[in-house]
């Protein structure tokens, strides 16, 4: 079996282990009664991506190879996240939520660091089989889009996204990976024996960087606009399953089948990475986190514009611009993070990146994102034909027209006071 097909499948099951749940679990949460949390279950992923990814980082670099260490967060997260599905099931409408909470949260704490690690393992296999990372990775990477897709298409299929079965299913994918992890190629630990203060090990001395004008202008207006990333992960799913309370969309297909529709995200995704060279080299960083923020703004207006019967279109169209405002941001920013700054900072230049984005400014957002959806919408029992389901019903429109108006005044701002001028090549 070749090295990259090898890096395929840890790829693909890497993200697999994600998509079981993450655009869907905001739809079991809310029946089980634990709705007004939603916010909480999401931001604790920024929460614990503030410092666990360092930490692990360290742990890999010093001691323990890559590859093990990853196989190890993987079995631990799976444990976790396991007798999380399996207690929801057991409690079924009685579910506790500190102790739900607590077995996610802990299961989350080793899954995120899993996402820098496996690309520290590809990195470090590829480099051993002589091979050039840049062209290498990319195509081998898009395979764990589509494993995301499959699980969230496999989740919808099987009828588990108004259950805890789909933390079973991320489980048990877990522990394939787990497993899988121990088999791969061995990945050395550093033989950098200088010393470093325990502010270097963990990247922090990349905040000198926020005494360039132009840097700390970039990471505050990351964090920013970071706060956008997780809001439609967390509430884009009961949103569309909230329209089964009328009855003319009750039967749509968008109702019946939202985490596929909402995986038209991340083919899009999938797509719009191939575009981010052209773009950069064309029209600069400033204007392609200019697109990036504005198609923020149509996600979040074709949201508040659309439903899932003749307004389906707009839901589509909101799914397609999902992978400019995505990529454009998160994967422009980081190409510029690494060209901006000096190459002895520049790892830790891209934790304070990931730091400022997924983990500050993405906790903000969805606990920001929980308040406004409690404000104007509220679990309800709304009986379909001759069943009592929880909904979440209210006034969305608002909402989603409030996250758009937020993410435009972030854009003019932006325009306004970063000043940056590029030289097309």
């Amino acid at each position: 079996m070749s090295l990259k097909f090898r890096l395929i499948i840890m790829n693909f099951l890497q993200f697999a282990v994600w998509g079981a749940y993450l655009t869907s679990m905001s739809r079991y949460l809310g029946p089980a009664g634990l709705g007004s949390h939603i916010g909480i279950f999401y931001s604790v992923q920024g929460i614990v991506s503030i410092f666990m990814p360092a930490v692990m980082g360290i742990v890999a670099d010093r001691w323990a190879p890559a590859q093990k260490l990853l196989g190890i967060s993987h079995l631990l997260a799976a444990s976790f996240m396991l007798s999380a599905g399996l207690y929801g099931l057991y409690s079924g409408a009685a579910v506790s939520f500190s102790i739900i909470f607590t077995l996610y949260t802990l299961s989350v704490a080793f899954y995120m660091p899993t996402l820098a690690l496996s690309n520290s393992v590809a990195y470090a296999i590829l480099e051993k089989g002589g091979m050039d990372t840049v062209k290498a990775f990319p195509p081998i990477r898009v395979f764990g889009t589509i494993g995301f897709i499959c699980t969230m298409w496999l989740v919808d299929i099987l009828g588990y996204q108004t259950s805890s079965m789909q933390f079973v299913v991320s489980a048990l994918l877990g522990i394939i990976l787990g497993v899988y992890a121990f088999t791969l190629p061995n990945c050395p630990v550093s033989t950098d024996t200088s010393s470093k203060t325990l502010f270097q090990a963990l990247g922090l001395d990349a905040f000198k960087l926020f005494k360039m004008k132009k840097m700390a202008l970039f990471f505050i207006f990351s964090m920013l606009l970071g706060v956008a990333l997780q809001i439609t992960n967390g509430f884009a799913n009961p949103f569309i399953a909230g329209f089964e309370a009328l009855p003319q969309y009750a039967g749509t297909f968008g109702v019946q089948h939202s985490n596929i529709l909402i995986s038209l995200s991340q083919i899009s995704e999938a797509l719009c990475i191939l575009l981010i060279p052209f773009f950069l080299r064309r029209y600069g960083i400033k204007n392609v986190m200019l697109v990036a923020m504005s198609a923020w703004v149509l996600r979040f207006g074709f949201f508040g514009l659309g439903n899932t019967g003749s307004g389906v279109w707009l839901l589509i169209l909101s799914m397609l611009v999902y992978g400019v405002a995505f990529d454009f941001f998160n994967v422009s920013g980081s190409l510029f993070v690494d060209k901006e700054t000096p190459h002895t900072i520049r790892a830790s230049a891209q934790g304070l990146f990931m730091l400022m984005t997924n983990g500050i400014g993405a906790t903000i957002g969805t606990l920001g994102a929980q308040w406004v959806v409690n404000r104007y919408c509220s679990w309800t029992d709304v009986t379909v034909g001759t069943t009592a389901k929880s909904l979440l019903v209210g006034d969305w429109q608002s909402v989603w027209f409030i996250f758009a108006g937020y993410a435009l005044v972030v854009a003019i701002l932006f325009a306004i006071l970063f000043q940056y001028r590029h030289k097309p090549e």
